[in-house]
């Protein structure tokens, strides 16, 4: 057992893809130079990554990490140390843990409890008070019970309880953790998709007449393993669990609905409702195209409701074994100018009628599904939007350019990703975000959510 044994740990990625939950918390760990604000981000952490040395000043950025204590996933921000009203580097390195606070849901502020509260360490509760974050207080380098009375002196802060621990040794870590966890804002529920072993849900969607009913008829008529009846208020789908590739998956049929209110916005109103309805109970579309005519109007609306409602998409092109040479070179010029926002989709080319290349609808289905689910670690995300905002910074706009602090994934199916920013980013640097992270991490076959918290200028009142 190393000395980082205590019972916490990054979350590994299998637990990470299992977790689709709102953005993790932050907790931002500030103090002084030299107070061991590293080594306790290692102990919470469960490995040595923060850099740890016997030099103030060391650590000079904000650096973020995946953490979760009794079953509770938060971020750990680790800062330089805090020297209020210091210049030159010291000044860098305290509005970097400034920057860490205005973020912050839940502050760690870290003493050395061997020396007592020092006039630094006052001036950096004042700023603190002024946050009016949730504070708890460490009293650290208690080894031993006999230093417990340094830790009790720290009362004098005013800012509630100090937690005697010893982050080199691990002693009342846990205690500790428990108080943050307590300061922690409530956690929001998970979303969950599907049953723990059951099939992935499927939807077969696509304009009127494109081919649906033929290939859901030619995938379960080779290849079915059981038809059930799923009741519904305005729709009588079957579902089909269809074997394909070893799998069972789950089709959800749209044919079937009843046309009970709102008759007179006719076809094309139902068709929608089919698709939402199925999008409701799916993990990955399916999109039927008829590769033999130009993409309709219906078409791209289609792909775009699947993007806008989250779920991974396959776009598959039937009756391409009908295309003649010349067809399918302005099929791939069609594709590439109407479909710029899902570029990033698996396409197979099939034909539903003859049952030509239905084997390669399984892979595309699993592509989307494992993109749908990917996660990032925070300290390779991190990693990244340095080297991003280093090589490609926003432009400057009005005499101010926006920067990117740090970023979280807050979720997964589809990945969500927070950004915290010192400004608004626009729009087109966001899909550049965008490229770019697919370019690094992959994300095939699914949408990803990006969205901007905006850090609030200091002193400015709600």
């Amino acid at each position: 057992m190393s000395e980082y044994d205590f019972d916490t740990s990054t979350l590994t990625d299998a637990e990470a893809a299992a977790v689709d939950a709102a953005p993790a918390p932050v907790v931002a760990v500030v103090g002084r130079p030299n107070v061991g604000k590293s080594t306790l981000v290692n102990r919470i952490i469960g490995r040595r990554e923060a850099v740890v040395e016997d030099v103030p000043g060391v650590t000079r950025d904000r650096v973020a990490y995946d953490a979760t204590w009794a079953g509770r996933r938060f971020t750990v921000v680790d800062t330089g140390g805090w020297l209020p009203d210091e210049t030159g580097l010291a000044a860098a390195i305290a509005e970097q843990a400034r920057l860490a606070v205005d973020l912050a849901d839940v502050v760690m502020f870290v003493v050395d409890a061997t020396v007592g509260a020092t006039d630094v360490d006052e001036a950096v509760v004042e700023i603190l008070r002024r946050s009016g974050k949730p504070v708890v207080l460490v009293a650290n380098k208690v080894d031993d019970v006999a230093a417990e009375s340094d830790a009790a002196a720290l009362w004098s802060l005013g800012i509630g309880e100090p937690y005697p621990v010893s982050a080199l040794h691990g002693r009342s870590s846990g205690d500790l953790l428990d108080a943050v966890l307590a300061a922690l804002p409530e956690e929001a529920p998970a979303e969950t998709f599907e049953e723990a072993g059951g099939p992935r849900r499927v939807a077969l969607l696509g304009r009127p007449n494109v081919g649906k009913s033929s290939l859901l008829n030619k995938l379960a008529g080779e290849n079915r393993a059981v038809v059930d009846s799923v009741a519904g208020t305005t729709r009588d789908p079957i579902d089909e669990e269809i074997e394909l590739g070893g799998k069972v998956w789950r089709f959800i049929d749209t044919a079937g609905i009843r046309r009970r209110h709102r008759e007179n916005q006719g076809a094309d109103f139902y068709a929608t409702l089919r698709t939402q309805s199925a999008l409701e109970r799916a993990e990955v579309a399916v999109v039927l195209v008829d590769a033999d005519e130009p993409m309709a109007e219906q078409d791209l609306r289609i792909i775009s409701m699947v993007i806008e409602s989250g779920r991974a998409l396959v776009i598959a092109y039937n009756k391409w074994d009908l295309l003649d040479e010349e067809r399918r070179h302005y099929l791939e010029r069609e594709i590439d100018r109407q479909l710029h926002n899902a570029r990033w989709a698996p396409r197979v080319n099939i034909s539903a009628k003859t049952g030509r290349h239905m084997e390669k609808l399984v892979p595309g289905l699993e592509t989307a599904l494992e993109g749908w689910g990917t996660r990032v670690p925070t300290s390779k995300l991190n990693q990244f939007f340095a080297d991003l905002v280093n090589s490609h910074p926003h432009p400057i706009r009005g005499g101010k350019q926006p920067k990117i602090l740090f970023a979280t994934q807050a979720g997964v199916r589809p990945p969500r990703f927070v950004l915290f920013t010192s400004g608004f980013l626009e729009e087109g640097y966001r899909r550049f975000i965008e490229r770019r992270l697919r370019e690094e991490f992959g994300f095939e076959g699914t949408p990803l959510d990006i969205t901007m918290k905006i850090r609030e200028k200091r002193g400015k009142k709600k």
